[in-house]
């Protein structure tokens, strides 16, 4: 019986995606790593970053994982960004920063092609990421508002009756 493994569509989509950008997992290893070195040490991404990651090395593993999963397409990562982002006080400067040193790192350690590749899926993910935070951000107040009308509305309630 013939076991020749038989090209799927996405095997063909990667297959062109490397040969036009050479992004391969070194290649991503280098890129992930280079990046947090350089969060790490920057004035306005260091401090939010070193208050939520003690051990940096499986932080680096599963963002390794998330940008193989969106460049080579290997279903390695298993996260849910959004949740991990919320629960820290960042804003637009933040994530303009984060792309500005993503835009960096991708100059000095990618191909044009690849480096073009990155960014654009990094200026979509930090927009979605940022959409989501503050439209979780703005839900939350107007609960928070709510709540706090309810628990007025019941005091004067009870100091009438």
């Amino acid at each position: 019986m013939d076991q020749t493994a038989v090209p799927t569509p996405q095997s063909a989509t990667i297959a062109e995606r490397v040969a036009k950008t050479g992004i391969d997992e070194a290649m991503i290893e280098a890129l992930v790593r280079t990046f947090y070195g350089k969060i790490r040490d920057d004035a306005l991404l260091g401090p939010v970053f070193g208050a939520a990651i003690t051990d940096w090395e499986p932080h680096l593993q599963k963002m390794m994982d998330f940008w193989s999963s969106v460049a080579l397409l290997t279903h390695r990562y298993d996260g849910r960004p959004l949740p991990a982002h919320v629960r820290f006080d960042i804003g637009p400067a933040h994530f303009e920063r984060w792309l500005e040193l993503f835009r960096e790192t991708t100059a000095e350690v990618c191909t044009p092609e690849a480096a073009a590749f990155f960014e654009d899926r990094a200026a979509n993910i930090g927009r979605s990421i940022q959409m989501g935070v503050d439209f979780f951000r703005k839900q939350a107040a107007a609960d928070n508002a709510k709540a706090d009308n309810a628990k007025a509305d019941n005091a004067k309630g009870a100091m009438g009756a």
